[in-house]
C-alpha cells in the first residue's frame, strides 16, 4: 500500500503546478496587454480610438472575451489615424485582420471538443499579432535627438 503523506505529496506537486502556470499565464498576459497599452499610448490623443488604460478591461473573465474586439479594433484604427498623421506608411488598420482572426478563435476556443482545433490557431494568430502590434509600436518611438 502507498502512504497517505505520498498521496498528499502528489496533491500538493500538483496544485503547485497549477499555481506555477496560472502565474506565468498571467505575467505573460501583462506584457500582452502592456504592448497594447504602448501603442496607444504613444499615438497621439488626437489619432486614439480609445483611452490606453483600456486595455487592461481585458482582465475581466468573459467580459474580455467581447472586449478584445473592442481593443483590437480600436488599436487599428488609432495605429491607422498616427501613422497616416506622421506621413508613415502602414496598413490602413494596422493588424486589424489578424487581430480579429485571433479573437474569433479565441472565441471558438470556448466550444468544447472545437477547442482542440481551434486553441492551437488562436495561439499562433495572437503571437503574430503581439509581435505586430510591438512592431507597429517601435514605429511610433521618437527618433534619438542627434548628438
Amino acid at each position: 500500500m502507498v502512504p497517505q503523506r505520498f498521496h498528499a505529496l502528489i496533491a500538493a506537486v500538483g496544485v503547485l503546478g497549477v499555481l506555477v502556470f496560472i502565474a506565468i499565464a498571467l505575467t505573460v498576459k501583462v506584457f500582452y496587454l502592456l504592448t497594447l497599452y504602448r501603442a496607444l499610448n504613444r499615438c497621439s490623443p488626437e489619432s486614439r480610438a480609445m483611452d490606453p488604460t483600456l486595455v487592461w478591461l481585458n482582465f475581466i473573465p468573459c467580459f474580455s472575451l467581447v472586449w478584445q474586439f473592442f481593443v483590437v479594433i480600436n488599436v487599428a484604427k488609432s495605429l491607422g489615424a498616427e501613422f497616416k498623421k506622421r506621413g508613415i506608411v502602414a496598413e490602413e488598420q494596422p493588424g486589424q485582420a489578424i487581430g480579429l482572426a485571433t479573437c474569433i478563435l479565441s472565441v471558438l476556443c470556448v466550444i468544447p471538443y472545437v477547442n482542440c482545433l481551434m486553441s492551437p490557431a488562436a495561439l499562433v494568430c495572437w503571437i503574430i499579432y503581439w509581435v505586430k502590434i510591438a512592431e507597429y509600436s517601435k514605429k511610433l518611438v521618437a527618433p534619438p535627438l542627434p548628438a
